[in-house]
């Protein structure tokens, strides 16, 4: 009998063994990963290029790319294309970020060989139909202005310009004259440029059809398409701002957005996991020590939290919050003051068990189904680890110091480091 009085026993997480992606390829060389695992009759195919806002050539034109696939091909107008994927109760969408896009399609396996037809033609066929780009630049332009008014986006839009320079491909911002420069030609230009076969790859997941590599080869894999164009981008060094401190005043605000931060290392730097784990105590989950001071005892903000985000090409650290105006200098001078213990004092051991558990159980959660090891696989991939990677993790955030996390508090955390910004009042 199971004595539903007594608490189950508890037992940390030693390893993790996680399903590997399957490499091959299809005839025309386009590189396939495949993850057969789940219970349910459906398949993700993702088709992913190098397409992202880092190989753009001027502002807007990766992701009205992107997001303007969908609108007509040589065969079929937006409305057909939506109402045919519909029918098999498939579901595509498209994706852009700062180094890759995509396209990805849900289907039964059932009907993959019926609806990935269209993806086809949209890959192969897109035409960009001059009405359908008005429309959408005319919803992104008037978004645009609205968003003006939000300090959080403000905030987000700057910053990135502060830590990479304003001329990277990662730090540009989005004027509002840029939406007068762009054309439909750039578009189809930049689309015939990056979407081919030379510039995809395929990762599949779910529970896959034993013909799925057959149907991928039929209709992506004869013979290669599109113009072959493997976009090679050297942007250079991104280039932080020196000046430290940085306010762009908004005198009918409420709130004020803070951002604090600096350029750093992705998931390829010698320091990233101690770092994941540094940051984690920091700002990184609900009971880090920004949100226990400056939410929980000080009720300054609704949320606070830190990261450090990894892109192919570089990587940077933040602190993002949302705080009263009449709080704001408050607020960061709680946020220098928890860096400033880091730095100094040795995380309590109880502190850090917490952390390690936290990371670890989310990190559990983190593969839980077809789709979610597809995008672990995917976070190796993008910067070309192998799965190694994860048992490297496991092994830091299990056995990282107190005092080895002190050190990388001090050598990336000094306050003469860090840029700071505060759009709103101050």
């Amino acid at each position: 009998m199971l004595d539903r009085i007594q608490a189950p026993e508890f037992k940390t997480i030693d390893k993790i063994v996680i399903p590997h992606a399957v490499a091959g390829k299809l005839d025309n060389g386009i590189p396939v990963y495949t993850i057969d695992a789940g219970s349910q009759e459906l398949t993700k195919i993702e088709f992913i290029f190098n397409a992202g806002m880092y190989y753009q050539d001027m502002p807007l034109l990766a992701s009205a790319a992107n997001n303007l696939l969908e609108t007509g091909t040589s065969k079929y107008t937006a409305d057909e294309l939506s109402d045919n994927i519909d029918f098999y109760g498939s579901f595509f969408e498209c994706n852009v970020g700062q180094d890759f896009s995509s396209i990805v399609l849900y289907s039964l396996n059932k009907y993959l060989e019926s609806t990935i037809v269209y993806v086809e033609d949209i890959l192969k066929n897109a035409t960009f139909p001059q009405n359908e780009f008005d429309i959408y630049l005319s919803n992104k332009r008037q978004k645009f202005l609205v968003n003006t008014q939000k300090v959080n986006v403000l905030a987000r839009r700057k910053y990135g310009e502060l830590i990479f320079g304003e001329k990277h491909p990662y730090g540009i911002d989005v004027k509002l004259e840029d939406y007068d420069k762009i054309k439909q030609e750039h578009i189809v230009e930049f689309y015939k440029k990056k979407y081919n076969s030379a510039n995809c790859s395929i990762v599949a997941s779910g529970k896959l059809a034993p013909n799925l590599i057959s149907v991928l080869n039929q209709h992506f894999g004869k013979e290669a398409w599109g113009i072959a164009n493997k976009p090679v981008v050297d942007a250079g060094p991104a280039m932080q701002n020196k000046q430290q401190k940085h306010f762009i005043e908004k005198a009918d605000a409420i709130q004020s957005a803070i951002r604090v931060g600096r350029l750093l290392f992705n998931k390829k730097h010698e320091d990233y996991f101690k770092f994941q784990v540094l940051n984690s105590v920091l700002g990184g989950y609900f009971g880090s020590r920004l949100m226990a001071n400056i939410r929980e005892d000080k009720g300054y903000t609704y949320g606070i939290g830190s990261g450090l985000s990894s892109l192919t090409n570089a990587g940077y650290f933040y602190i993002s919050t949302e705080v009263g105006s009449d709080v704001t200098t408050n607020t960061l001078e709680e946020i220098y003051k928890e860096i400033k213990i880091l730095r100094e004092d040795l995380i309590p051991e109880q502190e850090l068990e917490v952390v390690r558990n936290y990371i670890l159980g989310q990190f559990l959660r983190s593969v839980d189904g077809p789709f979610a090891l597809a995008d672990k696989f995917k976070a190796v991939w993008e910067f070309g680890l192998d799965y190694n990677y994860f048992d490297r993790y496991f092994d830091a955030v299990k056995h990282v110091t107190p005092a080895e996390l002190r050190e990388v508090a001090n050598k990336y955390w000094q306050e003469k480091d860090l840029i700071e910004l505060v759009v709103g009042k101050k």
